[in-house]
Formats: C-alpha cells, structure tokens, sequence
C-alpha cells in the first residue's frame, strides 16, 4: 500500500490541501499524519490561525476517514499541561477543544495513538525505541508487535513525558536500536531535516517545519512510502530510495 506522510504541521493549514491534492491525483491510497497541529514561532497570539489549522486537519479527517493520527509533543503538552517551547497560554482552549472535535470526528475503531502500523512500516512522532519497550511493556507482551503497541499506545502522560519516548525521542543522533530494526521501517518526524532522509530502518520526513524567521528548513515535500516494500520517494520526485 502507498501512504502518503504529513510530518509536523505547525499551524500551517495549508498542508492539507496540498496533501488532498496529491491523494486526488492518485500518489498514494491513503494518509498518515504525524500531527504536531499546534504552536510555530512568534504565533502564541494569533489563535485564528490554531483554529484554521485544526479546521484543516478535521476537514481532512471528513474527506479520508480512514488517515490514521499519530500524537506529537505539541499537541498532547496542551492536554497535559506541560509548558512546551511554543506553548500559547491563549490558544490553550482552542487547542483542547478542536483536539477533542478532532478525535470525535474519526471512526470508532480509528483513534489518535502515540505509534500507528501499516503492514511492515510503524508510524510515530519521534521514533520508538527497543529500550524503551523492553523498559514499559511487560515481557509476556513482548511477543508480538499488536500487542507492544497496545501497551504502548495505553502508556499515560507519567510514561510518555521523557526523552525515550515515542513523542520525544530522536533516534537520529543515537546509536541505540529502533524498535524491531531490520524487520520494520520506522517513519518519523519530530526532528527537522532538509530533505527526506533514511538511515537504516529510520525515515525522517520533517521537511516543512522553519527556522526562527519563517525561512523553510527543508523541502516542504510529503513521503510517499509503499508499507510491503519500504520503497519511499518524496512528493516531488526529489528523492527515492528502498531498504539496503
């Protein structure tokens, strides 16, 4: 199955209508998006801006119901209270709100989860980690991949709110093992790059988040990832590569 990847938002709307777009034209047969909906720089104050964005991504969620959501550490501080860098104190409201319109708007059997799977390709915001696992997920859980993400995906805010986890981790400057590396790809965002990157078993795709001044770090290009053969290429035809 190709899927298309919507890497960190960060308040700009628009995202989702070029990713409509690319479904439209055919590109891939249905959507991931890594969240991270709220919060960009210098726009604590300008909550229409948070309300478009989620407007957005529920009109999106309307369109193609069957787009799985992945949590980001943007949009679970404003649940969880944590005075996140970008945190709005004036957007707190809106945030939790259009959250919630957000997961009610899905399907009973699709909800917002911290790691999502499709077929050999597990979807977080920042990377899931073997130690970690080994770490939350009781041994006799251990033996299947279903059933280390239903631990996972039931962890509460005291087990998720640390730099191992799949919220905040950023396997691209560590050495330690992903999470069944070499049998499943892992597609993250998170970190900012400059243009789709693959290092092993890993896939960074944050290519729209900015610099300080608005300045665009990378391509601002979508992944298109077949989940059966690893095979990826971005939305622009920019890059391409499959598992070595």
């Amino acid at each position: 199955m190709k899927v298309l990847v919507i890497p960190d938002v960060h308040l700009k709307p628009w995202m989702f209508e070029q990713a409509e777009q690319l479904l439209a034209q055919g590109a891939a047969e249905r959507a991931v998006c890594l969240m991270d909906l709220p919060d960009d720089w210098r726009q604590e104050y300008n909550i229409p801006l948070y309300k478009q964005t989620f407007d957005a991504a529920i009109a999106f969620a309307v369109c193609f119901p069957e787009t799985l959501w992945v949590y980001g550490n943007h949009d679970l501080c404003y649940y969880w209270n944590e005075r996140e860098s970008g945190y709005s104190i004036m957007a707190t409201r809106t945030v939790c709100e259009k959250l919630l319109e957000l997961k009610e708007t899905l399907p009973e059997d699709n909800e917002i989860r911290y790691v999502q799977k499709i077929d050999r390709v597990l979807f977080c915001h920042g990377g899931l980690l073997d130690a970690f696992v080994k770490h939350v997920v009781p041994p006799e859980q251990q033996q299947s991949h279903e059933a280390v993400l239903a631990a996972i995906n039931d962890l509460t805010h005291a087990s998720m709110w640390n730099d191992a986890s799949p919220l905040w981790y950023r396997p691209q400057y560590s050495a330690q093992p992903l999470y069944a590396e070499g049998e499943l790809w892992q597609v993250v965002g998170h970190t900012p790059v400059a243009t789709i990157e693959q290092q092993g078993s890993l896939i960074s795709c944050d290519t729209f988040s900015t610099y300080s001044n608005g300045t665009p770090i990378g391509t601002q290009e979508f992944l298109i990832i077949d989940t059966i053969s690893g095979e990826w290429k971005g939305s622009a035809g920019k890059a391409s590569a499959r598992r070595g």
